[in-house]
């Protein structure tokens, strides 16, 4: 640049100017500068109403934030006068705020409703409670924030069980939406709600679908699932009742005799109570359960073996053929076992085999411990000498069992 000769020259006729060529370079790059500069300052002079309205919201937002954290603190401290103070005044902050401008708007609309219900609900202010609770779960208001209404769905859900309103609890579970209804939240609230209406088949289907989502240890799965499926098991009164509560066993359970006997003896306090037909063919989950506590009997503890014992016997004259060589069997694997002794003592008598029913029956009383079986056995036995003509023998067996 400090050997260009070259110059610009500029024509306004009548005029001429001569200019050098550096100066014009150095004007034209400083009057670039320059409106670039005038241009970036006119943006930022428009810009500023916009950056000072964002600025304002976002000092509303968090000062919206610091209150509902501070009702927080509060509440969970048990200051819940404070904790409502607190909410409130969030509350009127977005109230009168642009919802527009404010980040996150329904959300803390939510959250702050939500956290002003909780307070009222401790402080046993129902109706307060109620007003921010239907603020709170409004559709239209909290469009933004879904998730947050689903909680407050959820949490009144919760309130409406404690208070013990199963109405009133259903109608908010039904609010929510198809995805949130398989939670394990939700579960657990139809599972209480089930069994605060008393219906043991929902609540049994709720456990194991918490079961199925691993919400319960295994031995919490085990008890709770056999708790409900006894309540289930009480509230049969019919045999259809009984066919589905059997059904509605799964995997082991089915293989469980301690759950066979209790069915069996749900059906003999039916029977005694003329609920159910006691000289009519078997059911098919009576022949179940009989099966099932057959198959598991040497598993059973001396006590529940006399039940079964108990139990099955009843149902012997109803039972197919292929019954008596099963109890043949097992009585002579097991031949010092009185049940079994008893049991297969009257199989033989319902059959009209007298001689193997007395035999075995007569070596029955002597170990029977049940004293039931024992008086039973004792009639069984005066029966057969009946039959005989031994009026000596059959006056000593009902001695025995009225001494029983």
């Amino acid at each position: 640049m400090g050997d260009n000769p070259a110059t610009v020259s500029l024509f306004w006729p009548p005029w001429r100017v001569d200019v050098s060529l550096n100066l014009v370079l150095i004007v034209a790059l400083a009057a670039f500068v320059l409106g670039y500069a005038a241009l970036r300052g006119i943006a930022l002079l428009r810009e500023l109403p916009r950056r000072a309205s964002r600025w304002r919201a976002l000092q509303q937002e968090r000062a919206t934030v610091g209150l509902l954290l501070q009702a927080w603190g509060h509440q969970l401290g048990g200051r819940f006068v404070r904790a409502q103070g607190a909410a409130r005044e969030a509350i009127a902050r977005l109230q009168a705020a642009d919802r527009d401008t404010v980040p996150y708007a329904d959300a803390l609309w939510v959250l702050a409703h939500l956290t002003a219900a909780e307070s009222a609900q401790q402080l046993g202010q129902r109706e307060q409670r109620d007003a921010w609770l239907a603020a709170a779960t409004d559709a239209t208001r909290a469009r933004g924030a879904p998730e947050a209404r689903e909680g407050a769905l959820l949490r009144a859900a919760e309130w409406a069980i404690e208070a013990r309103d199963p109405a009133e609890a259903a109608r908010w579970l039904a609010e929510l939406p198809q995805g949130a209804a398989r939670r394990i939240q939700a579960v657990r609230l139809r599972l209480r709600l089930a069994q605060l209406r008393h219906d043991s088949r929902a609540a049994l289907d709720m456990a194991r679908l918490l079961a199925k989502h691993r919400a319960f240890s295994p031995e919490a799965v085990r008890t709770v699932l056999r708790g409900l499926w006894i309540e289930a098991l009480r509230d049969a009164r019919d045999e259809e009742s009984l066919s589905a509560v059997w059904r509605s066993l799964q995997g082991d359970e089915r293989r469980d005799p301690t759950r066979a006997l209790a069915l069996l003896s749900h059906v003999e306090r039916l029977a005694a109570e003329g609920l159910f037909d006691a000289t009519g063919p078997v059911p098919r989950a009576v022949d179940e359960a009989i099966r099932t506590a057959w198959a598991g009997y040497d598993t059973l503890t001396d006590a529940d073996r006399l039940r079964a014992v108990a139990l099955v016997e009843p149902w012997l004259t109803r039972l197919d053929a292929a019954w008596l060589p099963r109890l043949e069997e097992a009585q002579q694997r097991n031949p010092s076992d009185a049940g079994l002794q008893y049991l297969a003592g009257q199989a033989y008598r319902t059959r009209g085999l007298w001689g193997k029913a007395q035999t075995l029956l007569q070596q029955a009383v002597r170990g029977l411990d049940d004293r039931d079986l024992r008086r039973r056995c004792w009639c069984a036995l005066a029966e057969l000498a009946e039959q005989r003509g031994d009026e000596a023998a059959a006056g000593h067996a009902w001695k025995q069992a009225a001494l029983t």
